[in-house]
């Protein structure tokens, strides 16, 4: 009797934010038409350093990804909605509020396209209200 080693089919790896992050931002600067050192310079960050991030190899700062976002013309508040967009196939995202009273803003957040008004009144942290979502530059083809 011979044995043989059954492969089941596995689903997808569930890419590491970084990756995902990477990807997207190197998908905006090629469509730009862009080099990584027109992107680099601009952004305060060296060549290699930017190379690794869209590759995935490195995991930058808030304050890297906000420099990088705007050399792009973008905004890591983009950058995090479209990854999560791209990380909606994989395994269910918890949706659990992270401050108590905010139950609702995480399904708000993930719903607002630019362009739609705004459907609710934030009531606190010295914050004006919006009245619409801007898009400085799309990170997700059209």
């Amino acid at each position: 009797m011979s044995t043989t080693a059954r492969h089941s089919p596995r689903a997808p790896r569930r890419p590491l934010l970084r990756e995902v992050y990477g990807r997207l931002l190197r998908g905006l600067r090629t469509r730009q038409g862009r080099t990584l050192a027109e992107v680099s310079a601009r952004a305060g960050v060296s060549l290699a350093y930017l190379s690794e991030i869209e590759r995935g190899l490195k995991e930058p700062s808030s304050e890297v990804l906000e420099a990088i976002c705007i050399a792009l013309g973008s905004s890591v508040t983009l950058l995090v909605g479209a990854a999560h967009r791209d990380l909606r196939g994989f395994a269910a995202l918890p949706t659990e509020s992270l401050e108590e009273g905010d139950e609702g803003v995480v399904l708000d957040l993930t719903a607002a396209r630019p362009g739609d008004p705004v459907d609710h009144q934030w009531t606190g942290r010295d914050l004006a209200p919006a009245t619409h979502i801007d898009t400085p530059a799309p990170l997700l083809a059209a």
